[in-house]
């Protein structure tokens, strides 16, 4: 029997066409899903990745609550002119402690994977109070209010418990420590030294320029002026396709 009449068989006949077409799918998806459960993560770890700290988090939860994500991606692709642009392209073991990643496929303005040090915080101040004062043109909104709410870090602690029990690695310490550890970091005289330990590269100073309270604006800006800078990317040569 040639091949051809062995495909007129199952052409011409549906139920053996769809057991056909289910026994291939099966044994690819076993051939696929299989060998995940050999390993301990899909995710390769990479220096410098740590977990947010508490005002980073805080000013995370508030970047999410006002939507920036539906306009800022933060996924930088493989592609050159986006490595031009941006610098080098995003690794998974950046969104490893998101919940949820920030990544997405729709961009109204610019990437912000790496935002991290290339403005100052009074750049951050005057865009968030009046975007258009910085970038004319820009359609995006004000957030004024930011700066005149004072942030509320009351229950800072439960949400590091919740990001815990999720798989992020804070510890019985950070947590415990988590509303000390975020006013230290919004205050610029305080004993940060501790402080340090537990967040390696954290940036300690008072974000928003009023040193009279801890507002949302400081959250936000401590978050924005934190992505991209935990990976030090002078570590990768050209051979690692990162620069």
């Amino acid at each position: 029997m040639s091949v051809w009449v062995r495909h007129q068989v199952l052409e011409k006949n549906s139920i053996l066409l769809i057991i056909g077409v289910l026994i291939v799918i099966s044994i690819g998806g076993l051939v696929e899903i299989v060998p995940l459960f050999y390993l301990k993560s899909t995710i390769e770890r990479v220096a410098g990745v740590r977990p947010w700290s508490p005002l980073e988090l805080a000013g995370r939860n508030i970047y999410v609550r006002e939507g920036c994500y539906n306009c800022h991606s933060q996924m930088i692709r493989p592609l050159r002119d986006e490595v031009e642009r941006y610098g080098p392209y995003s690794l998974a073991a950046e969104s490893m402690y998101d919940r949820p990643f920030q990544w997405g496929s729709k961009r109204t303005g610019p990437d912000l994977a790496r935002v991290g040090g290339k403005y100052s915080d009074a750049w951050h101040q005057e865009h968030l109070h009046a975007p258009s004062s910085v970038v004319p043109g820009t359609v995006m909104p004000a957030y004024p209010w930011l700066a005149e709410r004072r942030l509320d870090d009351r229950y800072i602690a439960d949400d590091l418990k919740v990001q815990a029990a999720l798989g992020v690695p804070y510890t019985p310490e950070m947590i415990e420590n988590a509303q000390k550890d975020l006013r230290a970091q919004a205050t610029q005289d305080a004993d940060s030294e501790a402080l340090a330990e537990r967040y390696p590269k954290i940036q300690v100073r008072d974000f928003d320029g009023n040193r009279g309270r801890i507002t949302e604006a400081d959250a936000l800006i401590a978050y924005l002026q934190a992505l991209g800078t935990f990976v030090d990317f002078k570590l990768y040569d050209d051979k690692a396709n990162l620069r």
